[in-house]
């Protein structure tokens, strides 16, 4: 009977395996952004993303061409407010309209969640703009509320880690003071709308200005012996998880502890600069590899362990018209022509045939064609739910 039942079991979990891996990844997603002038069309690019099974996706404006393309794909998809238009949208009348032109027509056909206003908007200097955001933020989502939309899309706006004066341990985590007016501000908006707040963390940027004095190992998530935080004694075995707590201890610092903190941006560069230590094929793959695998099992940080930390990739492509050094055009997972550029495990989301992943790391096959794994996928899922359904039946009706 023992042996029967270890059978059982054994089929049960190869039933939850597939089911696992066939549905994609809830807590991940990926920036998709457009300053190039050779990336496919956005239908080609909904292929692409459905093909490996990516449910969520930014975008920095509100292309429509976009926005239609993304219809009835089941992709959660947030939009953004460029940093010029802001201005104009503290007055609630250009809000409204602005959210009748750009986000009504689209819904619920297409499946927008957030609306990000403005970006890193914090770490700049131009004041003017860090002054408008709160305004601009409480217009748009009070013309949400008149449409009837709040409900289903939030408003928040990234911030890029430059937000905090102190991250090291994470339990000094604090911002900076030059920030103590608005910033309450804006986390009392996100508080009452019940919203997230942002941050785009990249640990490759610390790794590279002291590469010296921080552990590789320890930025790409791989085994290290990591840091413990002397005042809550937790472990944290990588730089991302400790960034994120300590976005979430400034926020208690100010009253605001119960926020969500979602990672809107972290990547790593394959490409760059001779100065840009550590930009390299093999530590991008690694860093968004490792990412992956912790996103499969909805993990959380060592101050949140049971929340799971959504996070989204950047970036869906190489774009070849970003300015600055040589790495700002080289954080995608995928060349503008859809070759991968390196392979970061997707192809395990898009099948669950053991020539495409193993049961104890994430693959780096790739697959020949995407459209093929997707329904390989599925044909697999239906074979283990017989296998299962047929296996319970005997269960049900054995006699014991």
């Amino acid at each position: 009977m023992a042996t029967f039942f270890g059978r059982i079991a054994f089929v049960h979990s190869l039933l939850i395996f597939a089911l696992f891996f066939s549905g994609g990844v809830e807590s991940l997603g990926i920036n998709y952004g457009q300053v190039a002038n050779n990336l496919p069309p956005p239908e080609q690019v909904l292929e692409l993303l459905k093909s490996y099974r990516i449910t969520k996706a930014r975008i920095y404006d509100t292309n429509p061409q976009i926005l239609t393309a993304f219809a009835n794909s089941g992709v959660d998809l947030i939009v953004t407010v460029e940093n010029e238009v802001l201005s104009d949208l503290m007055d609630p009348q250009q809000a409204l309209q602005w959210v009748g032109t750009h986000i009504r027509p689209y819904f619920p056909a297409t499946r927008i969640t957030g609306i990000a206003v403005g970006n890193e908007l914090y770490t700049g200097d131009d004041t003017t703009l860090m002054a408008n955001v709160v305004h601009a933020m409480t217009a748009i989502h009070a013309a949400l509320v008149q449409l009837g939309l709040d409900s289903y899309i939030h408003v928040s706006t990234p911030s890029s880690l430059a937000v905090l004066a102190e991250s090291y341990p994470p339990s000094a985590g604090s911002f900076r003071p030059e920030l103590a007016g608005v910033m309450p501000q804006i986390l009392q908006f996100l508080a009452s709308t019940k919203s997230p707040f942002w941050i785009n963390a990249y640990p490759y940027f610390a790794y590279k200005d002291e590469p010296n004095n921080i552990s590789l190992d320890y930025v790409l998530f791989n085994p290290n012996v990591g840091m413990v935080d002397p005042y809550t004694k937790l472990h944290y075995d990588n730089m991302l998880y400790a960034q994120v707590d300590a976005v979430i201890f400034a926020l208690a610092r100010m009253g605001f502890g119960g926020l969500e903190v979602r990672v809107s941006e972290t990547g790593w560069p394959s490409k760059g600069d001779p100065n840009e230590i550590g930009a390299t094929v093999q530590n991008a793959a690694v860093y968004n590899r490792n990412i992956l695998r912790r996103q499969l099992v909805n993990e959380g940080t060592p101050l949140r362990p049971s929340s799971r930390l959504e996070i989204y990739l950047f970036a869906l492509f190489n774009e070849d018209l970003k300015p600055g050094p040589t790495s700002e055009r080289n954080f995608g997972l995928f060349q503008p022509d859809e070759t991968m550029v390196y392979n970061v495990g997707l192809s395990a989301l898009s099948a669950t045939s053991t020539s495409t992943m193993s049961y104890g790391s994430v693959s780096l096959t790739s697959s020949a064609s995407s459209h093929q794994v997707a329904k390989m996928g599925y044909q697999s899922l239906v074979y283990w739910m017989f296998v299962y359904l047929l296996a319970f039946q005997v269960v049900s009706r054995r006699p014991f």
